[in-house]
Parts: C-alpha cells; sequence; structure tokens
C-alpha cells in the first residue's frame, strides 16, 4: 500500500509538469567512443595495491573472466557469476562495477541498489528499453545470463553498502585527457590543460590503482563553477523547470523501497541517465515518469544535477 501510494505521488507530480522539451543531445564527453587498446609493456608485471596482500599482472587484471579481488575479506562471498562470468558470453560482474559495487565512470555504480530495481533494469536491457551506444554490453548480458545468475548478482550487489566514492571540485580549467582501455578517462602525461566548459569530467585519483581496478581509489569530478548551487536548487524543486528529486527518491535521496538512491554516484553516468530518459534511450514504467520530470532539462541543468548528487554522501 505504502508503495502504491508513492507511486500515485510521483504520478501526481509527474502529470502536473509541461512537456515542451527542447532538442537533446549526446554530447562527446558523456558518451565516449572507446580508443583501440594499446598495449601495454607492463602486462607480466606483478602488482600490489595498498593495504592487500593479493599480487596481480596487468593482463590477469584486465581478464573479463576473473578480474582481481584485491580484498576478499571486505565483502561477502562472491556469487560465480559476480567473480567469474559466465564464459563465453557473460563477463564477470566485477570487471566493470568492481567487487565493491562502485564501478567506474564508465560503467555505474550499483551497490546498495534495490534487488527489484536490479532486476527491472536487466530486464529493461534484455527487451529494448534501454538501449543507446553505452549499452551494447550490457544488452548482450542481459540477453545471455541465466536467471539463477541474474538473482545471484542482484543479491550480492543489493547487500553492500555504498561508500564515498566521488570528489567533487568546481573548476573553469581541467587537465587535457585521453581515453583509456574501456573508455576511462586519464589525464595526457605531458601535462597541459583546457577549458572545463558545460562537461563533467572525472578523473582517478591514483591512475595506476584505476588501472588495476583497486576499490580502494576513486574519482575526482571536475565540474563547472556553480554547478552545486544550481543543482542543489532544481533538486529541491525551486524553479519551474522541474519537480524535487525527494517526492519519488526520498528525503535524503537514498532511495525509497525499489525507488533507487541518487546520491555519490558517477555524475557522469547520472548525467547519461537523465539524458537518455529525455532523448528515448531509456524507456519504461518508471523511466516514463521521469520523463516529464527532465523534458524542460537543458544539458547544462543536467550537469549541474548530476554534479550536485555526485557531491552528497551515498
Amino acid at each position: 500500500m505504502r508503495h502504491s501510494m508513492r507511486h500515485f505521488v510521483c504520478v501526481l507530480a509527474f502529470a502536473s509538469l509541461p512537456w515542451a522539451a527542447a532538442g537533446v543531445e549526446n554530447p562527446d564527453w558523456a558518451y565516449p567512443v572507446a580508443a583501440p587498446a594499446a598495449a601495454r609493456a607492463d602486462d607480466t608485471a606483478p602488482r600490489q595495491m595498498p593495504g592487500s596482500t593479493k599480487q596481480y599482472t596487468q593482463a590477469q587484471i584486465d581478464d573479463p573472466f576473473n578480474p582481481p579481488d584485491w580484498y576478499p575479506d571486505e565483502h561477502p562471498p562472491l556469487p560465480r557469476v559476480v567473480a567469474n562470468g559466465s564464459p563465453p558470453s557473460v563477463r564477470a560482474c566485477a570487471q566493470c562495477h568492481l567487487t565493491s559495487g562502485s564501478g567506474h565512470p564508465e560503467s555505474s555504480s550499483i551497490a546498495g541498489l534495490p534487488v527489484p530495481y536490479i532486476l527491472r533494469q536487466m530486464a529493461a536491457f534484455k527487451n529494448g528499453d534501454r538501449k543507446g551506444s553505452r549499452t551494447t554490453n550490457m544488452v548482450a548480458f542481459a540477453k545471455a545470463i541465466s536467471e539463477e545468475d541474474l538473482q545471484a548478482s542482484a543479491q550480492y550487489f543489493s547487500s553492500l553498502k555504498p561508500s564515498p566514492w566521488i570528489k567533487v571540485v568546481e573548476t573553469d580549467m581541467v587537465p587535457v585527457t585521453r581515453l583509456g582501455a574501456g573508455t576511462m578517462r586519464f589525464a595526457v602525461q605531458e601535462g597541459g590543460t583546457e577549458p572545463l566548459g558545460s562537461r563533467i569530467i572525472e578523473l582517478p585519483q591514483d591512475p595506476l590503482r584505476a588501472h588495476s581496478r583497486d576499490p580502494h581509489s576513486g574519482f575526482v569530478a571536475n565540474v563547472p563553477v556553480g554547478s552545486l548551487a544550481k543543482g542543489e536548487a532544481l533538486v529541491a524543486g525551486d524553479t519551474s523547470k522541474t519537480i524535487r528529486c525527494a517526492i519519488c527518491h526520498g528525503a535524503t535521496l537514498q532511495g525509497l523501497g525499489e525507488i533507487p538512491s541518487i546520491v555519490g554516484r558517477s555524475p557522469t553516468y547520472v548525467f547519461r541517465q537523465l539524458n537518455d530518459m529525455k532523448n528515448g534511450d531509456r524507456i519504461g514504467s518508471l523511466a516514463a515518469l521521469m520523463k516529464g520530470v527532465v523534458a524542460q532539462l537543458s544539458s547544462d541543468d543536467m550537469v549541474a544535477i548530476a554534479a550536485y548528487l555526485a557531491s552528497r554522501e551515498p
């Protein structure tokens, strides 16, 4: 009954919004195209992370069916599909989302998401309700994964407590960057800076640890100056462009029932989701409600919302 009432309130709030929407685009910074894989000279050199007794080579770290588990004592036992996937079609969940569920900007943070929400999103990938250039792998995995593995992975990631992972910094200038494996972004070795403009540029706090898929080393999100105050006002519904996020996501924005938490997650990823719901690349019953919420938001508005949400504790 409580879930039904919350759904009803969300519907009413959604219905009150005007539907006029500006044009939609997929900016390159949020939808990067993977660069060709570059050979690494240190593929066979053993590597160890601070606080871990484990050692892996880069070649082992990059193994899609046996990614590293640097801190096995910090999480529940890994289901087979999380640790090793289901060859040949389903890569290990931990390769992209890490054993902590924190993920990287090119994937997503899924730690602590409700089991029904995770299952619903996997169904959306499978049936075409989530599409676009950034969903190719997940669509393939959703179509190939067994029901047993799907349930096991959802239960595992839902059981994890999200931890602080993103440091948000307002700035006008950012390092010149390049795309690495999997479209993770790194500062170029030559150095140099460039204007940030109306982008979000997320960089690893420690490039080597990010390359190593270390779940103890997070990211710095560079966002435009003024984004946090603007985003806070939009999230609070203080403008006529949208409604309060708290109506559906709860007073702390950490989720209600099957509605997910939206704080402390990669702002690049959050921007993509808002944009995908606006341009129709993410549909379905709950996404349809969000369609009205995002209809009047500009790209700059969505950058500000994503930046503010990322700055909040998960």
